[in-house]
């Protein structure tokens, strides 16, 4: 916990002109069509908020209508993609049917989500645009999805299945010989479907010149909060828009180098041939295919052998190890089956598949594909989020961490105002530690700076796995040096070393120039810094103050206080020293502060959100000071009330309704999104304005 001395003054509003935004925030557009003559969902509402968030986040605008009248060609020529998002029954007239006709036959995008499957039975064409039409479903409940294609923009952030709960529709015709199927439905593991073994959710096809995708997810209010699902939407949108490409098959066969390998003829596969004759230690080679930026292999094999495992890599057949993926039995040489992995190594040169298995006859491989990293919203490396990785949960670590503060007693109860979306998580869980990562993007966040107690601490232990997360999402570490037990001037210069030591190296640790960033806070109960000035030409090294008397051997100043960026107290004269001097000045801004659940009885000032106007509030002070960074308080510090992390409605707490208009799901991520808005509205004036690299 930090606690926080003062009194809360009147609040001020520092006006400042803002910056246009990124040239690629209004890169395109989308409409999102919701008009319904049967049955309405009340999740349209959420999905339509989650649309425009990923929009603002991925750099297209949207257009929410039910207005069929918008369905003229001259209307929709403006657009990328057109989303239909659970419309239900006959929507559209003649005339504006022939419209979206031609816009998808002529080379537009549809998306279709949920109930979009329930509309215009009468109208043929629209039947083959959205694959199939809905039957019936069951009750509401939670069921297992088989992803079976990972080399989609939708499901490459996926894995093998998908545990979720949603209502599950059966459809009047499976779409499979018309489409090509991401997501299958698993009728084992729920009650009440219909389709058997072999139950398409989520697919996608050309449509004449255009693109269409389709998923029956997306029924409740839930999934438009949930990050896995607005990914996947995310990614059938950009498809739609034609502006992620989904990978071309590359034929097995077409391999132009080799060992051990030969063409097998099998009727039931492209083109009738495979690559064959596969055993252990054997590999092929493509010069044709680049491992440049690669994320996600996909192989269609079959296997009446020993099966095996293919090994990615590139540049030879010794070259560095993009991932492996296992390949099964299949039951025959002419019985295919997909398989996919996720890529975690990094390569540039042509790709290699290197076999290994058992003896004998291991496998063969129809297709493949190999996809690369989508292009991805910027983010800013001036913007800077407090992260901590505290946090722990009896099935990860064994027992609470942090939750418990309080005299709480977790999972119901837990010492915070607000209610985080993930649940009281452990800061150990790697998707937990994924999923922050993924809203840090969101955010347009470019650098975490990570809560750190000391080496060899749980946070130290967790550092590396953050890392690896960060770097997956493009967001840099930079480091927050705790008040640990005996702290020294001395001690810090020492930490600052093993830090550099031992992380980095790694590509996601932060630099500004060639110098790592390092936060001290509560500086001030250090009064004599001199030991600093072994490292701080080599390094950024910042005090929590705004008194300019007491950084004489740090780089700059931050502030950390949630409650003072309020009224900015003291900002203007610390950002003028800074500028004169030419230090870092990084002032930080929070939405609001209350820790009430966490210390009971503390009289600790509270900063009500009001809506989100205190958080622009202070990101205005900020600006205002023509600061080298902006700091964020916090991403993750619960106890205190002033996280941006996805909060949900609970009995008992505090929730985001109401932020920036927004209410139930659509309102989880409201300070996300809005921490993008003036992430891309800063360009400080002192520091290069270039964002991180994609």
């Amino acid at each position: 916990m930090r606690h926080f001395i003062g009194i809360v003054l009147a609040l001020l509003m520092c006006m400042v002109t803002p910056v246009a935004a990124t040239a690629d925030a209004a890169a395109y557009q989308v409409l999102v069509f919701s008009k319904t003559a049967g049955f309405r969902h009340d999740s349209i509402p959420a999905g339509v908020e989650a649309v425009r968030s990923l929009g603002a986040a991925n750099g297209f605008t949207v257009t929410a209508t039910e207005d069929a009248a918008a369905f003229t060609t001259a209307n929709l020529a403006g657009y990328r993609a057109v989303v239909f998002l659970s419309t239900t029954g006959d929507v559209l007239n003649d005339g504006q049917q022939a419209a979206l006709q031609s816009y998808v036959d002529g080379g537009g995008g549809f998306v279709g989500v949920h109930a979009a499957a329930d509309t215009e039975y009468g109208w043929p064409y629209y039947g083959q645009l959205v694959g199939a039409w809905f039957k019936s479903h069951p009750a509401i409940q939670q069921a297992v999805i088989r992803n079976e294609d990972r080399s989609h923009p939708a499901t490459a952030h996926l894995g093998a299945t998908w545990t979720r709960t949603d209502e599950w529709y059966d459809y009047r015709t499976n779409p499979r010989p018309n489409v090509k199927v991401l997501q299958t439905l698993d009728e084992s593991t729920y009650t009440g479907g219909t389709m058997g073994a072999d139950h398409p959710i989520t697919w996608y096809h050309t449509q004449g010149s255009g693109r269409s995708f389709y998923t029956g997810l997306g029924h409740t209010v839930e999934s438009y909060g949930d990050g896995d699902f607005r990914r996947l939407l995310l990614g059938g949108i950009q498809y739609a828009a034609g502006v992620t490409a989904v990978p071309s098959a590359i034929e097995g066969e077409a391999y132009t180098s080799g060992q051990g390998v030969q063409i097998a003829d099998h009727a039931p596969a492209s083109g009738g041939r495979t690559l064959g004759h596969i055993d252990n230690g054997d590999w092929s080679g493509y010069s044709q295919v680049s491992t440049a930026n690669a994320r996600t292999f996909s192989a269609r094999i079959s296997s009446a052998g020993a099966g095996g495992t293919i090994q990615i890599r590139s540049g030879s057949a010794t070259g560095t190890l993009l991932g492996t993926v296992a390949v099964p039995v299949t039951g025959g040489w002419e019985s295919f089956q997909t398989v996919t992995t996720t890529l975690t190594g990094t390569g540039s040169g042509p790709l290699f598949l290197v076999f290994a298995g058992g003896a004998g006859a291991l496998f063969d491989i129809d297709t493949f594909t190999l996809s690369t990293e989508t292009a991805r919203a910027q983010v800013s490396p001036n913007v800077h989020v407090f992260y901590y990785p505290w946090y722990g949960s009896p099935s990860v670590s064994g027992a609470w961490r942090h939750w418990q503060q309080g005299g709480r007693t977790p999972p119901a109860d837990i010492g915070a105002d607000l209610y985080p979306k993930l649940g009281p998580y452990d800061s150990g869980d790697p998707a937990a530690i994924d999923q922050h990562m993924r809203w840090i993007r969101q955010s347009g966040t470019g650098v975490l700076v990570y809560s750190w107690w000391g080496r060899g601490g749980y946070e130290d232990n967790v550092a590396r796995q953050v890392l690896d997360a960060a770097q997956r999402e493009g967001i840099k570490v930079a480091w927050h040096i705790e008040p640990y037990a005996n702290r020294t001037a001395a001690s810090v210069v020492s930490d600052i070393a093993y830090l550099n030591q031992t992380y980095g190296s790694h590509p996601a640790y932060y630099r500004h120039g060639n110098r790592p960033a390092f936060y001290v806070f509560e500086s001030l109960k250090i009064t004599d810094w001199t030991a600093l000035d072994q490292v701080n030409g080599a390094n950024i090294i910042l005090a929590q103050t705004t008194d300019t008397s007491k950084i004489a051997h740090f780089s700059g100043m931050y502030t950390y206080d949630a409650i003072a960026g309020a009224t900015a107290p003291g900002w203007q004269q610390a950002a003028a020293y800074a500028k004169q001097h030419d230090l870092i000045w990084a002032p930080s801004v929070g939405p609001g502060y209350i820790d009430d659940r966490a210390v009971p009885g503390n009289t600790t000032p509270t900063l009500a959100r009001d809506n989100g106007a205190t958080y622009d509030r202070e990101w205005t002070n900020a600006i205002g000071t023509a600061p080298t960074w902006v700091s964020i308080t916090s991403f993750n510090e619960w106890h205190e009330g002033s996280v941006i992390e996805p909060a949900v409605a609970r009995s008992g707490y505090q929730s985001f309704d109401g932020a920036y208009g927004r209410t139930g799901a659509a309102a989880e991520t409201a300070y996300l999104d809005r921490t993008r808005h003036w992430a891309e509205r800063f360009q400080p004036l002192n520091a290069p304005a270039s964002p991180l690299p994609r």
